[in-house]
Parts: C-alpha cells; sequence; structure tokens
C-alpha cells in the first residue's frame, strides 16, 4: 500500500536559513516594528531605466513567446562579447551559452547534469547554501572546504587537496564570495587549475560579483587560464550588477561538451527564460554602463562605512570586504553563539542579519551582514548593534 508524504530526497533538504530570518523580520514588521534590513543580498537600487524600457519595448512588440531553450541569439551574443572583454572567457553563443531563469538555475541545472549518485562535490564552506542542497538533490556527496578568516579567506591547499578523491567529480568555486565578501587570488586559482588537471575534475565558478570589487582587487576568472575552458563551468547572471534580482535573467557558460547537457535540465525544468526580460538583460549588457559604476561606487562607500563602524565596537572584528556586498563579521567576542546573536540582535534591536552557520560549519561564531541597503539604514544599524552589544556586558 502507498504511504502518501514527501519524498525521501526532499525531507532531508533544510529550508533556506537566509529566507527564515526574512520571514521572522517580516513577522515584526507585521507587528508594527522599524526593522533594519541587513539580511538579504538584494541591492536596493531601482533596475536602470533603459533596461526596463527595452523590456517594456519587448512587450509592446509582441515578444511574450517562447524563445528557443537556449535564449534569444542577441543576448546570448552580448554574454559572450562581455566575458572575452570582462572576463578573458571565449565562449560561443552557439551551443556553449545557456540563458537561465536566474544564476540560481545555473547551479542547479550544471549539478544536475554533471553529479551522479556517489559522486563528490567540494563546496566553500562558509558558502551559500544552494551549492550543497543542489548536490544532495543529486544523490551526490557535498564535501565542504573551510575558508578561514584568519586566512583572508583564501582556500588552504593542502587542505584542499587533501579533500580530493577519485570520486571528486566537482569543485565550485564563487569569488568574489558570498557571504565572506573574499576573493580569490589568482595564485590560488592557478593551483587549482593544476589540481583540476591531475585529478580530472571539473570547476563551476559563480561570478555573479564580479563586477563588484573594491581597493583595486582584479577579479580573475579559472576559465581564462590555460587549458581550463574546456573543464569550467561559469555561472553569471544580472541580479546583483544591475539590480534586476526579480527579473530572474541569469546564464551558463560552459564547453559544448557538457552545455547541450546543462540545456537539456533546462529545458524539463523551466524551458526558457521570460522572454521580454532576455531583452531587459540585453539592454543591461549593451547599454550605457556608468549605472554599474555608480552602484559600486555606492557599494564601496557602504563598504567603508559599515567596516569601519563594526570594528570600533569592543567585542566585534570585521574582516575588510574585498568583493560582492556582504561583511562576515566575527561576533565571538560578545560572549554569544552566531545563531543566539542574530536572534537577539532582530527581537531586541531590530536588525536582521544571517547567523554564519547557515553557510556552513565555518561560519560557527560569525554573521553575514550585507550592505545593499542605504547608507542611511547601516548608519542606524550600527548605532543599534553598539547598543545592542553594549547590554551584553562582558565582550572581550
Amino acid at each position: 500500500m502507498n504511504t502518501l508524504g514527501v519524498s525521501k530526497r526532499m525531507a532531508g533538504i533544510p529550508p533556506s536559513g537566509i529566507r527564515r530570518v526574512f520571514e521572522q523580520a517580516r513577522a515584526l514588521e507585521a507587528e508594527g516594528r522599524r526593522i533594519v534590513h541587513l539580511e538579504i543580498g538584494r541591492p536596493d537600487f531601482d533596475t536602470p531605466a533603459h533596461i526596463k524600457e527595452a523590456a517594456m519595448a519587448a512587450l509592446q512588440e509582441g515578444k511574450v513567446h517562447y524563445t528557443s531553450n537556449w535564449g534569444i541569439l542577441p543576448l546570448r551574443e552580448a554574454v559572450s562579447k562581455s566575458l572575452e572583454k570582462e572576463l578573458g572567457a571565449t565562449y560561443d553563443p552557439e551551443g556553449e551559452i545557456i540563458i537561465t531563469a536566474g544564476a540560481a538555475e545555473g547551479v542547479f541545472n550544471t549539478i544536475m547534469a554533471l553529479v551522479d549518485p556517489g559522486d563528490e562535490v567540494l563546496v566553500p564552506d562558509p558558502g551559500w547554501v544552494n551549492y550543497p542542497v543542489a548536490t544532495s538533490m543529486a544523490h551526490g556527496r557535498p564535501i565542504p572546504y573551510a575558508l578561514k578568516a584568519e586566512m583572508d579567506f583564501q582556500i588552504d591547499l593542502e587542505e584542499f587537496q587533501s579533500l580530493l578523491s577519485p570520486k571528486t567529480k566537482l569543485v565550485v568555486l564563487v569569488t568574489p564570495h558570498n557571504p565572506t565578501g573574499g576573493m580569490l587570488a589568482k595564485d590560488i586559482l592557478e593551483a587549482i587549475s593544476v589540481l583540476a588537471k591531475e585529478y580530472g575534475f571539473y570547476i563551476m565558478t559563480d561570478e555573479i560579483y564580479h563586477k563588484m570589487t573594491y581597493d583595486g582587487h582584479q577579479h580573475v576568472s579559472i576559465a581564462s587560464l590555460p587549458g581550463m575552458k574546456e573543464r569550467t563551468i561559469i555561472i553569471n547572471g544580472f541580479s546583483k550588477a544591475y539590480a534586476m534580482t526579480g527579473w530572474r535573467v541569469g546564464y551558463v557558460a560552459a564547453p559544448k561538451s557538457l552545455a547541450a547537457t546543462i540545456n537539456k535540465v533546462h529545458q524539463h525544468n523551466t524551458t526558457c527564460a521570460a522572454s521580454f526580460a532576455q531583452y531587459g538583460a540585453l539592454a543591461a549588457l549593451t547599454g550605457p554602463q556608468d549605472c554599474v559604476a555608480n552602484m559600486v561606487r555606492e557599494f564601496d562607500r557602504r563598504r567603508l562605512l559599515l567596516w569601519e563602524g563594526l570594528n570600533a565596537i569592543p567585542g566585534l572584528r570585521c574582516p575588510r570586504p574585498r568583493g560582492a556586498f556582504y561583511a562576515f563579521v566575527d561576533v565571538r567576542g560578545c560572549g554569544l553563539a552566531a545563531e543566539q546573536f542574530a536572534s537577539r540582535l532582530l527581537a531586541e534591536a531590530g536588525v536582521a542579519v544571517v547567523p554564519g552557520d547557515v553557510f556552513g560549519q565555518a561560519g560557527a561564531g560569525f554573521v553575514r551582514i550585507s550592505y545593499a541597503s542605504s547608507y542611511e539604514e547601516i548608519e542606524e544599524a550600527l548605532e543599534r548593534i553598539k547598543l545592542f552589544v553594549q547590554s551584553l556586558g562582558g565582550t572581550t
């Protein structure tokens, strides 16, 4: 007799810890509380006008039907030019670039296309929760590799190599990094490229924040290194740099030997990204880029405000973020576990942040703070955090 219930596969998958904090904050707002949101990785800027106008024009012109599963060709051509210009990586728009419903779908499709039951996937710890979750859903085994604050969130190559095995199918790299704000150094990427050839694994590199770097740090894509294009899948999109989180347009760039299979997952999963949204994304890449530069300048201003303000509070320590729009803050000097710190900060001070252990075991003792909110909100949050930490007493 059949037993009703959810699949065993999904029964073991936890809900998003980031969204849990967001919903808790929304519940407090519904009660009339004023909450400062520093938990969600969502730019507070509006999508630039020329992008919205292109999408609206597409709607008026009747571009409202299915597109190719691969996405509209002009957008794939624009992505190809952007990858070559900005990342030094060459991908053919005909058969090596897939337009997806956001970068998140690209991550899911890639892992489903590559990972068999029992395959091992090395994922960053701390790291965005979708990488290990998608691996588990594919019946693979996520293997965390630690990114440590004392190493400026670089990969410990000796420890990393010790995790490799004949079952290693895929390694996930993220640079600039969510949640730490770190960036992988070129020599680290070069060393991993050597290991990829030696051990025979693929690289999935999530570069959604590649336009958001600070202090003169230059983003390097591992796909641009010699001999790495044929074993590298690039995940990227428009949500962060162009403030298009709700548009759900991203892309996967992969060698032909892999792209057709990734697109097969896309066909059965989503069919295609929204047609008119793709025309907006086309305008994002081919139109003026001052909107991106202005946004990054403002993120940089907020970054410095947050970094300096947090480090001025006894009990907190904040490494200087290099990219993206996150700070990963060490709260162990406050005498609370990260979950307790985040929970009480929200309940008592009305500031929403994400406990670091949501992102993996190596995140214990840290909280992630997004500086994608306004400068004024960050100022308000810093004052609230300062008073909250002072109320704890006994900080070290």
